[in-house]
């Protein structure tokens, strides 16, 4: 396998999605700045232009509300082949924006550029960490529930039609939304992703919000849905922890930082399903547990919780398919290895999840799962996502955080973490 090809495959890719000061996952699929991707992006930059990689994350913020909410989309250019645009979520601000958040995985990136180059970046950092408080700061005043994070739409939680999500969305009254056109589906077979009557729920979920101006109180009380998602949690808590790292680094106060952290890490016990034996996400409008095992709930040791009890599951998974880690236990019977976030394994998850093994001791678990990812993309390439069963590639192609973390982590040349 000629590893130094792959290696300018993907800087060759990380170039074709590069829009100047901000990239795209992919050609005509979503040709706006995501922010989680993006923040990927910055972390697979930092491995050969550390300027590049700071511009990135500065770029994403300039779509950060003045409530501190940094949104999941940044409209920086029209694009009229996707869907829902500017136009449906209504947010009256320039850059336009949607009007909901994503996984708050800046700070550990930002953390992670910072430490490609310190000299460089010290400036850089300066000025993104008031940024970043008021962001993490807009999750503790409007988010927290019982310490956990609660997601007010499916695509918060960057997974979108993920299992944990079904009870939940099925309250959703999705049959007023009137006609649209999607375009995810001619970009990609409509099988790998997810069902119309899911995005008639996602739609209603954003005119709920839309009608009420974005209004975080107003959602929170009377909005469709509210769910702690797992996942969420526990990338915020370690967003946090590398949010405190960096505050002590530029010598900044950190009491409450250190109290997010106290708060997350009894929430992330309240996570705890200990009839399933797992870490689950919880649908807040009624209190019970999802029941769901994703590739989330093994976040744990990324979030730095030092706790076995999610390695048996994580040992009988890998068995039991191909390349892990799954997005959903494949004895679910909801498992399907090709749509989106109700099976496929995705490499970004696989990053976090094996960087966390190592971090919290699991050396031989995280090299096992760097090099069953290190396999998948090689020989299958740079896509969205894959089958856990055979790696069949699926989703959009020439991916941006594939790239990135074959970069970072999967390449036998990356470091393999932060």
């Amino acid at each position: 396998m000629n590893f130094d090809k792959i290696d300018k495959r993907a800087r060759k890719i990380m170039r074709e999605n590069d829009r100047g000061l901000y990239t795209v996952p992919t050609k005509g699929l979503y040709p706006y700045q995501w922010n989680w991707d993006s923040a990927f992006a910055a972390w697979g930059f930092s491995t050969y232009d550390v300027r590049r990689a700071w511009s990135e994350l500065e770029t994403l913020f300039t779509g950060q509300w003045d409530n501190g909410m940094v949104p999941h989309i940044v409209f920086h250019k029209q694009s009229i082949g996707y869907f829902p645009g500017p136009d449906v979520w209504g947010v009256p601000r320039v850059p336009h924006t949607s009007g909901i958040t994503q996984p708050p995985i800046a700070a550990t990136m930002a953390r992670a550029v910072y430490e490609a180059d310190k000299h460089y970046g010290r400036i850089h950092m300066e000025l993104m960490y008031g940024r970043l408080v008021s962001w993490h700061r807009w999750f503790v005043k409007y988010r927290l529930h019982d310490g956990m994070v609660a997601i007010t739409h499916p695509w918060e939680s960057g997974r979108d039609n993920a299992v944990d999500w079904d009870d939940a969305m099925a309250n959703v009254d999705g049959s007023g939304v009137g006609e649209y056109t999607r375009r995810d589906t001619s970009h990609v077979d409509p099988s790998m992703r997810p069902k119309k009557e899911d995005y008639d729920r996602y739609l209603a979920m954003v005119q709920f919000g839309r009608d009420t101006g974005w209004n975080e109180v107003e959602i929170a009380r009377n909005g469709p849905f509210r769910v702690a998602d797992v996942g969420m949690t526990l990338l915020f808590l370690r967003a946090c922890r590398d949010l405190l790292h960096i505050a002590v680094e530029l010598d900044h106060e950190v009491e409450e930082i250190e109290g997010w952290i106290a708060m997350l890490k009894r929430g992330v016990e309240n996570h705890w399903n200990a009839e399933r034996g797992h870490y689950d996400s919880i649908d807040l409008r009624t209190g019970k547990f999802t029941n769901s095992l994703s590739s989330a709930s093994f976040l744990v040791w990324f979030a730095g919780i030092r706790d076995d009890r999610m390695l048996p599951h994580l040992d009988r998974i890998m068995t039991e398919v191909a390349f892990g880690v799954p997005s959903n236990d494949p004895s679910d019977p909801h498992f399907n290895p090709l749509r989106y976030w109700r099976g496929p394994s995705w490499g970004m998850m696989n990053s976090l999840i094996g960087i966390g093994l190592a971090e919290t001791g699991h050396i031989v678990h995280a090299e096992k799962l760097r090099k069953n990812t290190q396999k998948l993309i090689a020989e299958h390439g740079f896509y969205e996502y894959f089958s856990p069963v055979d790696g069949a590639p699926a989703g959009g192609n020439h991916f941006t955080w594939t790239a990135a973390i074959w970069l970072t982590w999967a390449s036998p040349h990356a470091k393999g973490r932060f």
